[in-house]
């Protein structure tokens, strides 16, 4: 815990000098005020387009990273991802923990909480961590990224499906990791079945819906959805300028920013 406190005291005290450009401040003139695009790893199927069209309308979004599956047979924070990560830390995007082996909080029995890793050496599996197993759980993912860029994630995490009890978000906080949800109208849509919920509808409920201060939540890829989200991106970036949005990453929401 220690750690991760001075991790978070430097990271407010010499941040601002490391990571928080004056490209990442939202320019005066928003008329439909800031979103924050935020962007889980997923099975990283659509990274690189992601990645592209982040680049092409020149935003910057907040990536939370577990060492998810990968489409390509390897995983998400192995040494093949590393130019990839490396690149997105130059462009200046935000990074948070969604846990190392992708670990959804099940409940809590007898001050212990119940788990279950997707992946891992204990993938599939049900287990009790105490709080110092979910400390270390999001700052392995921490670790790793340090290894793999040489930054620091900032202190935010998301918790897999974006739920977990109370106390777990109580532990989290104590060892200075604040959890970050999304708006109702936020959520893209990415892991609906796209038959019912194709790209088109799914846009434009988006730019009827989404409002100044919003969360957005999507993944660089998805297993269970047929038609790629991906592509939607695109077009609901360019809406959303239209509506006169601006994007920034999480270092500038108000519930976040040091």
């Amino acid at each position: 815990m220690t750690s991760r406190f001075a991790a978070s005291l430097l990271w407010v005290l010499a941040g601002v000098c490391q990571i928080a450009s004056a490209a990442d401040v939202p320019p005066a003139g928003c008329s439909g005020g800031t979103v924050y695009l935020t962007l889980d790893t997923g099975n990283m199927a659509s990274a690189e387009l992601i990645a592209d069209i982040l680049k092409r309308h020149r935003i910057k979004a907040s990536f939370f990273l577990a060492n998810e599956k990968t489409t390509a047979g390897n995983f998400a924070l192995d040494d093949d991802w590393a130019v990839y990560w490396r690149e997105r830390v130059a462009e200046g995007h935000a990074f948070g923990s969604h846990t190392y082996d992708h670990v959804y909080f099940k409940g809590v029995s007898d001050g212990r909480f119940i788990v279950r890793p997707q992946f891992g050496a204990l993938a599939g599996q049900t287990v009790q961590w105490d709080s110092r197993a979910v400390c270390a759980e999001l700052e392995r993912v921490g670790t790793r990224f340090r290894e793999l860029t040489g930054r620091s994630l900032e202190p935010l995490w998301r918790a897999p499906g974006g739920k977990a009890p109370a106390q777990v978000m109580s532990t989290a906080q104590g060892c200075g990791w604040a959890h970050v949800d999304w708006a109702p109208a936020g959520f893209l849509g990415d892991e609906l079945p796209s038959d019912r919920f194709p790209n088109a509808s799914l846009l434009k409920q988006s730019l009827a819906t989404i409002r100044d201060g919003d969360i957005l939540m999507a993944h660089l890829g998805i297993w269970s959805r047929a038609q790629a989200y991906a592509p939607t991106l695109d077009p609901l970036i360019a809406g959303l300028k239209a509506r006169g949005m601006c994007f920034a990453t999480l270092r500038d929401h108000p519930a976040y920013r040091r």
